[in-house]
């Protein structure tokens, strides 16, 4: 009896131990960066626990504007101090006299961390000059550093085109398998920009300064602080976009100035068929970016373009010999032969009906396209870059028609093809409403075709990627749109019609003939089927066009989103950022 008990306590001993091994081979060899239901990085955790640091860089690729300006990210010259200095005699004098603070500032400072941390004055980061670096960093005091620290801008650029960065496991390691260095930590690009260019941003690894220390904080192995950084000197990359960071900061002013409250505003470069501005409103809410809407790139999001589209009408009629200038049109009748009560204009010519956006004229072209080719709207719409899809796209080393904006929303012309049979459909069509649907981005690159003289490109908002040292990684060439476009000629009678719109006495954009810079556009006023608490009805009011008209530099396109007639600020907007792109080009003159 008594030998039985002693080996079943054996027994037990034994399986306790065995079980303790085996826990023990999960935690130091199995399960060493995914323990327990937190997934906690063992690995990780142990080295945080026994060494102290700072990060100067987290590795991870910026953008940059066309100019080489930042937008994301900026380097600050900066002063860092490590803890154990209050526990040591150093020539703390010296220090204090090349930046120009008191000894009690520096000493107070040192008492209030047991951290490492950048020096701080009136809780902002003491910026240093370039001077200055080189003397702190010649003294060679252990604990004391000059370094250029990475720090996010205070003011936000085109943040729904350059898009977020979320820390998301699961998602990192799906769409990064093989980078198993990476931290659980690591932020990966989750929309935008940063979401397209996210494998070139993705980080090798951060650039930081650290020391070991004991239980009580102090160094472990002397006071020698380790600068590491990634092994490549190529990376973090840069990515320079289209954007002018300048006309940015001036179109993000003017939309917040009137108020705009769903749309935005895309600015493009007529002779390069960049981005050079992009505004969409609602702001994004950094704690619950995507509450409200507040994530949505409106500008790449099809929308209900209205009169707008009646260009693309307008094109087709042209170069099909529909029009001529003796040809009237009856304008005192809507699309569907009544009685037109609101903008009864009587008999119009198509230069004047373009002028005044008379939807019978083109509600009657479009049935006329539409008998002689099914698909004659939709091919006009290709020729002016308006549809499907507009952005850039083409293959980037292993990827196959890489989109710089994947998040671009194909257009829509026809919802049900049967429409084509149906007049009143057809006519609906023709004047931007039933199921068409374009982008503000695709409105500005058909401006930018016509004021191309009908020359259709892509879209860019990236031009290149830069490696660490500035020299080119990638570049992004200027491609075409497609290969069938619209005739020179047709171009030009484009160009004086939408310059029409604003000459013309009762042009629907007449008030912008008074800009310092000559504007060709087309208004659009779309009808969206909803209505505001109060029961009014909500549009969607747009200007779109091209200046100076006699020699096009800039393509613009404003809209407001679901707003009543008389709130919208869509010719505000317009207006002021003409002026203040004029007021800023005379500026730099």
């Amino acid at each position: 009896m008594f030998t039985k008990r002693v080996w079943l306590i054996l027994l037990i001993i034994q399986l306790g131990i065995t079980l303790l091994i085996g826990r023990l081979v999960q935690i130091q060899l199995v399960s060493t960066e995914s323990f327990s239901k937190e997934k906690v990085n063992l690995i990780e955790a142990s080295v945080a626990q026994r060494t102290q640091e700072i990060v100067i860089d987290n590795g991870r690729g910026t953008f940059i504007d066309r100019n080489g300006k930042p937008l994301t990210h900026e380097y600050v010259p900066t002063l860092v101090l490590f803890p154990f200095l209050k526990k040591m005699d150093w020539p703390i004098e010296k220090l204090a006299a090349i930046i120009n603070v008191s000894l009690t500032a520096i000493q107070q400072s040192l008492q209030e961390q047991n951290k490492p941390f950048i020096f701080m004055i009136n809780n902002q980061p003491l910026q240093l000059t370039e001077a200055q670096m080189k003397k702190i960093n010649q003294l060679r005091i252990p604990g004391v550093f000059a370094v250029k620290k990475q720090y996010p801008l205070e003011k936000k650029y085109a943040e729904h085109l350059i898009g977020l960065i979320r820390e998301n496991p699961k998602l990192l390691r799906s769409r990064y398998p093989d980078k198993t260095h990476l931290s659980s930590r690591t932020k990966i690009g989750i929309s935008g920009l940063q979401a397209a260019f996210d494998e070139f941003l993705i980080p090798d690894g951060e650039t930081k300064l650290l020391y070991h220390v004991d239980g009580d904080g102090g160094p472990l192995f002397g006071l020698q602080v380790k600068y590491t950084e990634p092994a490549n000197p190529f990376y973090p990359v840069s990515v320079q976009t289209t954007i002018a960071r300048d006309l940015q900061e001036i179109a993000q002013e003017v939309v917040k100035e009137h108020g705009l409250t769903k749309g935005g505003l895309v600015l493009l470069d007529v002779e390069t068929n960049d981005i050079l501005a992009m505004v969409s409103v609602p702001e994004m809410n950094p704690q619950n970016p995507y509450g409200d809407h507040g994530a949505s790139n409106y500008m790449i999001l099809p929308q209900i373009p209205g009169s707008i589209f009646k260009t693309v009408i307008a094109a087709a009629a042209i170069e099909q010999g529909l029009v001529s200038p003796y040809r009237m049109f009856d304008c005192s009748k809507t699309i569907d032969g009544k009685h037109e009560k609101n903008y009864n204009y009587g008999m119009l010519n198509f230069t004047d009906s373009f002028a005044l956006s008379c939807n019978n004229t083109f509600g009657i072209l479009g049935k006329e396209l539409v008998a002689q080719d099914k698909e004659m709207i939709e091919k006009y719409a290709e020729k002016l870059g308006l549809y499907p899809l507009v952005g850039w796209q083409g293959d980037v080393y292993h990827f196959e028609r890489f989109k710089q904006l994947p998040e671009e929303k194909m257009g829509t012309i026809w919802h049900d093809k049967k429409d084509k049979n149906v007049p009143l459909a057809v006519a609906q069509t023709a004047i931007g409403q039933k199921d068409v649907r374009v982008s503000p981005l695709a409105v500005a690159n058909m401006m930018a075709t016509i004021a191309r003289n009908g020359e259709v490109k892509q879209v860019r908002a990236v031009n290149k990627i830069l490696y660490k040292n500035g020299t080119t990684f990638f570049s992004f060439p200027e491609q075409t749109f497609s290969n069938d476009t619209i005739s020179y000629d047709t171009a030009l009678t484009l160009q004086k019609l939408l310059r029409s719109v604003v000459t013309h006495e009762k042009g629907t954009g007449r008030r912008f003939q008074t800009l310092p810079y000559e504007v060709a556009g087309k208004s659009g006023t779309a009808e969206t089927g909803k209505k505001s608490p109060h029961d009014e009805e909500l549009i969607n009011k747009w200007f779109a066009g091209f200046f100076p008209a006699d020699s096009p530099k800039y393509a613009l396109v404003v809209v407001e989103l679901e707003q009543t007639s008389n709130k919208a600020v869509t010719n505000d907007v317009f207006y002021d950022f003409v002026k203040r792109i004029y007021e800023f080009a005379e500026q730099r003159s």
